[in-house]
């Protein structure tokens, strides 16, 4: 899993630019490469702002306010990423930190009519919040920001993945995949022998189907990689971040 490190040649700021702007396809041919750059970090952090302020109590309206608040007034007005460094943690650390601050300002603004109006905050399409809110109603703030931002991201990854599969014409790769590594996980159980399904799938052995799944599974991986590389400002933390999301996988009981 190596990666090479990075240097801080040319800042910070630069560095973390070149990364996120590597995810905008076409991004050179943009008239605003800093609202392509805020709409990407609005796409892939809402969810862990607005679980962190359900979890810290907020009503589901209220953190929506405030989710669109936070990026309007931190991270857009305060220029946030040009604070980024990678001696003092990940992105995803200074945008909690930044949260948090944001919070103790928002409760001294109370009562006053300091706040932005509704129509001049950067849009956000969120969608069914409510059932964001209850998948970490178990976990405390931070971890629910780090569990939603974990959780998007393996989303994408499945997705693409799926995507590329149907796209070759090869959903049975995907339909194994999903019937004995995801499924079972999903579900809490035990995933069904290959041994005795092979057949539905088309297959001739339970070595095919195996041998199916672990490039499946490599794929993953390599997806898994390439996202969290262009999110991390370190290897180290690239590192981290992927032995946190690979626990995911390590109920996997296919055989």
């Amino acid at each position: 899993m190596a990666y090479r490190d990075w240097t801080d040649m040319g800042g910070i700021r630069d560095k973390f630019l070149s990364t996120h702007w590597s995810l905008v396809e076409g991004v050179k041919q943009q008239s605003d490469r800093e609202q392509a750059l805020m709409d990407l970090l609005i796409q892939r952090y809402w969810k862990p702002v607005y679980c962190y302020l359900r979890r810290k109590g907020y009503p589901n309206e209220q953190a929506k306010d405030l989710t669109q608040g936070f990026f309007h007034e931190v991270v857009l007005n305060r220029h946030l990423i040009e604070r980024a460094n990678s001696a003092l943690g990940s992105f995803r650390s200074l945008l909690l930190h930044a949260l948090g601050q944001y919070l103790i300002d928002e409760k001294r603004k109370e009562g006053t009519q300091t706040r932005i109006p509704r129509d001049k905050l950067v849009p956000l399409d969120i969608p069914d919040t409510e059932g964001l809110a209850e998948s970490v109603q178990a976990l405390d703030p931070e971890e629910g920001f780090n569990y939603a931002w974990r959780v998007d991201l393996l989303d994408r990854a499945l997705n693409e993945v799926r995507e590329s599969y149907t796209a070759q014409g090869m959903e049975v790769h995907w339909r194994l995949f999903h019937d004995h590594v995801l499924a079972p996980i999903l579900q809490g159980r035990h995933a069904p022998p290959l041994r005795d399904g092979f057949s539905e799938y088309g297959l001739d052995s339970a070595a095919a189907a195996s041998h199916m799944l672990t490039t499946v599974k490599r794929r993953l991986q390599n997806v898994l990689k390439r996202q969290v590389r262009q999110m991390a400002l370190t290897s180290e933390a690239m590192d981290e971040e992927l032995r946190e999301i690979q626990k995911f996988f390590q109920k996997d009981g296919a055989q």
